[in-house]
C-alpha cells in the first residue's frame, strides 16, 4: 500500500449503543494518510457518534479502532493520552471557554499538554491565530466578541495547536453564510496541503464535499454505505443516496464544482 492511500485509522466491526438504541453495528471504515474524508448521513445516523468514538469522548461498545497502528481500546491510559493529543478537534459550536481571550484559548493546550512556558505559548497561539486567517488584534478578544465565522477559525486554531495529525472537524461551515464557508473550506485545503494533516470531516455541506473531500463516507443502517470518490458514491445503488447527490441541491453543487468560473461570475 503506497504511503498516500496508508490508513493512519482503521476501524472494524464497530458498535455503539444507548441503552437499547443501536447507533452503528459492525461499522468498517478507513480514514488514509492525508486525505479529507466527508462524512455523511441522514439524521441520527451517528455521524457525530462515531467522531467521538474515534477522539476518544465515547466508548464503543464493540469493535475496534486502531490508530496510528495502535488499538485504542487496550493502550493503558497515559499512553493513549499521548496518542490522542495527535488529534485536533473542532467541534460544532467552536467549543471555546468564554473566560479566556482567543490567545488564551490556543494556548491553553499547550501549557496544559506539553508543559510550554505561558509567554512561548501564547506566541506559538498568534502564530496559530494567524495560521487560520485571524488578524493580530483579534488574538486580545473574547469568545463573546466574535462573529460566526471568527469563532470557527479561532476554534481551528486551537484544534491546530499541538501540531496534529489529524483534524476532525464535526459541521465546520455550519451557521456560516456562503460566502464565509466557502473561505472556510478553501483555507482546510490551503491548510492540508501546506501541513499534510488528515481530515475527518462531518458535513451536511454539498458544497463543502464537492470542492474539499478527496472521499465521501455514508453512513445508514447502522454501517458504512460506501466510502469512496464522489463518482463512485454518486452512482451508489442506495434511496438515501440518490434523493441526497441527485436532488436540486446535489445537482446545483456538483455543477459549481466542475465549473467554479461560473459560479464566481454569478456571485459577483
Amino acid at each position: 500500500m503506497s504511503q498516500a492511500n496508508e490508513p493512519v485509522i482503521e476501524i472494524r466491526g464497530l458498535v455503539n449503543r444507548f441503552g437499547s438504541h443501536v447507533v452503528h453495528e459492525d461499522l468498517d471504515l478507513d480514514i488514509c494518510r492525508g486525505e479529507i474524508l466527508g462524512v455523511v448521513g441522514g439524521s441520527g445516523t451517528g455521524k457525530s457518534v462515531l467522531l467521538r468514538s474515534i477522539v476518544g469522548l465515547k466508548r464503543p461498545d464493540g469493535g475496534s479502532i486502531r490508530v496510528f497502528g495502535e488499538n485504542l481500546q487496550r493502550l493503558a491510559p497515559a499512553r493513549r493520552a499521548k496518542v490522542e493529543r495527535r488529534f485536533g478537534v473542532l467541534f460544532q459550536r467552536g467549543a471555546l471557554f468564554t473566560s479566556l481571550n482567543l490567545q488564551e484559548n490556543v494556548a491553553l493546550p499547550l501549557i496544559e499538554h506539553v508543559g510550554m512556558p505561558r509567554t512561548d505559548a501564547e506566541r506559538l497561539a498568534r502564530l496559530k491565530l494567524a495560521l487560520a486567517g485571524l488578524p493580530p488584534d483579534a488574538a486580545r478578544l473574547n469568545p463573546a466578541e466574535l462573529s460566526g465565522g471568527m469563532v470557527k477559525r479561532a476554534a481551528l486554531a486551537r484544534a491546530l495547536a499541538l501540531d496534529p495529525e489529524v483534524l476532525f472537524l464535526d459541521e465546520p461551515t455550519a451557521g456560516l453564510d456562503p460566502i464565509g464557508a466557502a473561505a472556510f473550506d478553501r483555507l482546510i485545503l490551503t491548510l492540508r496541503d501546506a501541513l499534510g494533516f488528515s481530515v475527518f470531516l462531518v458535513t451536511h455541506d454539498l458544497d463543502t464535499l464537492y470542492s474539499s473531500c478527496d472521499r465521501v463516507a455514508v453512513i445508514g443502517d447502522k454501517r458504512i454505505l460506501v466510502a469512496d470518490t464522489l463518482s463512485v458514491v454518486e452512482r451508489t445503488e442506495d434511496s438515501w443516496i440518490r434523493e441526497y447527490f441527485h436532488g436540486p441541491r446535489g445537482r446545483a453543487a456538483s455543477q459549481a464544482a466542475s465549473n467554479p468560473s461560473a459560479l464566481h461570475r454569478e456571485k459577483r
